[in-house]
């Protein structure tokens, strides 16, 4: 679960470093420091999770998993987005 959800971090704050190199812009409607990257867990899926894993912590390895597999997703996606918007610049 620690690499799933560190790749998501990883990938978000690696991809704002090459937005801000290549001169790309945020194009959400409030103004950001960072090129902000959606996923499927952001910070309101994180808090869940981490309050279900209190909540429940006898099923900690399944929710663990789920969480992790959702990590993945959003990191497998905001790769693919990189490399589609940085080959295309």
């Amino acid at each position: 679960m620690l690499f799933s959800f560190i790749g998501t971090g990883s990938t978000f704050l690696a991809f704002a470093v090459f937005a801000e190199k290549r001169g790309l812009n945020d194009t959400s409607d409030s103004p950001r420091a960072l090129y902000y990257l959606g996923g499927l867990t952001e910070g309101s899926e994180t808090i869940i999770a981490f309050v279900l894993f209190t909540l429940f912590p006898a099923q900690f390895a399944l929710l663990a998993t789920v969480f992790a597999a959702m990590c993945l997703i959003t990191t497998a996606s905001r790769i693919g987005f990189a490399l589609h918007t940085l080959r295309k610049q």
